[in-house]
């Protein structure tokens, strides 16, 4: 006798497990259950469950965003020349030759050369930064007319006035220096890490050559 054929039933309704509570309310949490909250979805920070990075600072960001030049010997001369006489013409416009704003100014635009020249110039900063204050200072300094004069008054102003000149100078050659030695800390790092690769290659090529399977011999 023939058998009839059994074939699974396609219609018939799957059993699925129930859904906790808190999947069967709703997405903002009115059709939970009393006392679940008001359904707060959590979210992950960072791997592992580690804090989130926290921000960069607003100064950071605002040194990030600041220009970046760099200038050669000659360029950085030019540079902090053309600008201590500019900042000297608007000292002697806006707070009629005040030396002490001056020489304010003149730290600040000495930390600035000192900051934009390249590593390769570094040591014509603290040269380029004196030139500058002597030959911004002629609108502020005290000279009677003629060319003789001038000169008079210009070097007066740099004898009475020797302690910025000191000060700038100073400062554009601990920028440099500091620098320098960063520079050189890399180099050696990144000389270091070549030597070290160079070291490991030879040891990985033997292992590699040993393990590799050798040829059979041929027998009669």
């Amino acid at each position: 006798m023939d058998q009839p054929s059994r074939t699974p039933p396609q219609n018939r309704p799957r059993r699925t497990p129930p859904l906790p509570p808190q999947a069967q309310g709703g997405s903002d949490g009115r059709n939970g259950p009393a006392g679940s909250g008001s359904g707060t979805v959590y979210r992950a920070s960072g791997k592992g469950g580690g804090t989130a990075p926290r921000p960069a600072a607003p100064l950071i960001l605002a040194l990030r965003r600041f220009p970046d030049p760099r200038l050669t010997g000659l360029g950085s001369g030019l540079f902090c020349t053309a600008t201590m006489f500019a900042l000297a013409c608007l000292d002697a416009l806006l707070f009629g030759g005040s030396v002490t704003v001056y020489g304010v100014l003149f730290l600040l635009v000495s930390t600035l050369t000192a900051m934009w020249v390249r590593r390769a110039d570094l040591v014509s900063a603290p040269v380029a930064v004196p030139i500058g204050f002597a030959v911004g200072i002629l609108p502020v300094a005290d000279g009677s007319g003629g060319f003789g004069g001038q000169v008079m008054g210009l070097v007066t102003a740099l004898a009475m006035h020797a302690g910025w000149l000191y000060g700038g100078t100073l400062v554009a050659g601990l920028v440099v220096t500091v620098r320098g030695i960063r520079h050189m800390t890399r180099r050696a790092a990144r000389r270091r890490a070549l030597a070290q690769a160079r070291a490991g290659s030879p040891g990985t090529a033997g292992r590699q050559v040993t393990s590799a399977p050798r040829p059979r011999r041929r027998t009669a």
